[in-house]
């Protein structure tokens, strides 16, 4: 019987396939392959159709050698309403093959719109994803709702707290009177969110997002958030590699996720391969890295 923790059910799958990869599916019509671009141009119904097929197939092809994809809500969203259903689709087929789905939407406000995202997300019978990026820096009452469905659905949350694009430090790394810089505050309440919220293999269902591309704090992110999943973007074709991550690991083989998204799915119109193949060959490529480095 499956386990009903998110961070169990992700290091059950780290462990039986020694991976710690995560592939993002951000889907742009003008990137797909010219056998799914056909008629993309004609309306959002053939476009979210077409990005729907291209995520299928990518599913089937990094399948063997990741544990979760992560889908940008985004780019379904402005494809209107066929974004949304091919989204819905999308998320039940990556399920379907085995994989853990991270939506990533980075939600988040307050009160009942707050419950309201954890709803759509991480809510319902099956939920729509498994575990959603959500932005903590509204405070606690903006998490709450999401805490609860960590509690009562077995779902799970990755904050953001120190991401990988330049402009972030504007706010990020700003000291506060402690000496302490605003990602190292919001790492400590992450922290303290999720210590009543550990699975079976001592990890918490409630994560934390941290830029790859920062070495130094993805080292620092580590020390402070010791049961947290570290959730790693950054890795390709922002210019971080997997040496880059390597002490993100010392909590165990679970204890952290690399996000690979362009480098992985239009590694066709680098290489000139059939676009499955080159997925596949990319995943499987980064997923071995990535558990060299780990340490385990």
């Amino acid at each position: 019987m499956a386990t009903t923790h998110f961070a169990d059910r992700l290091a059950d799958a780290v462990e039986r396939k020694r991976s710690q990869l995560v592939v993002g599916l951000d889907p742009l019509p003008d990137h797909l392959p010219v056998e799914l671009r056909g008629e993309v141009h004609t309306g959002r119904e053939e476009a979210a159709a077409a990005c729907e097929r291209f995520c299928r197939g990518l599913v089937d092809a990094v399948a063997p050698y990741v544990v979760a994809v992560k889908p940008q809500v985004a780019f379904f969203e402005a494809l209107g309403a066929d974004g949304i259903r091919a989204l819905e689709d999308v998320c039940a087929y990556s399920r379907a093959a085995g994989l853990q789905v991270i939506a990533d939407g980075k939600r988040g406000d307050i009160g009942s719109t707050a419950r309201a995202y954890a709803t759509a997300f991480l809510e319902g019978d099956p939920p729509l994803a498994d575990a959603l990026t959500v932005n903590p820096y509204l405070g606690r009452d903006s998490i709450e709702p999401f805490l609860a469905a960590c509690r009562r659905h077995g779902a799970g949350i990755f904050c953001v707290v120190k991401t990988s694009n330049a402009g972030g430090a504007e706010i990020q790394d700003l000291a506060l009177t402690d000496g302490k810089t605003v990602w190292q505050h919001v790492a400590r309440l992450v922290q303290e969110w999720g210590e009543d919220l550990l699975g079976e293999h001592g990890l918490s269902a409630v994560g934390a997002v941290i830029g790859a591309t920062h070495p130094r704090a993805v080292g620092e992110a580590r020390r402070l958030l010791p049961r947290s999943i570290l959730l790693l973007p950054g890795v390709g074709a922002q210019g971080a590699t997997p040496a880059d991550v390597a002490r993100a690991f010392t909590s165990g083989p679970a204890s952290a996720l690399v996000n690979v998204s362009r480098d992985v799915i239009y590694a066709f119109r680098v290489s000139g391969m059939e676009w499955r193949s080159a997925a596949a060959a990319e995943a499987s490529r980064y997923a071995r890295e990535v558990w060299s480095v780990s340490g385990w």
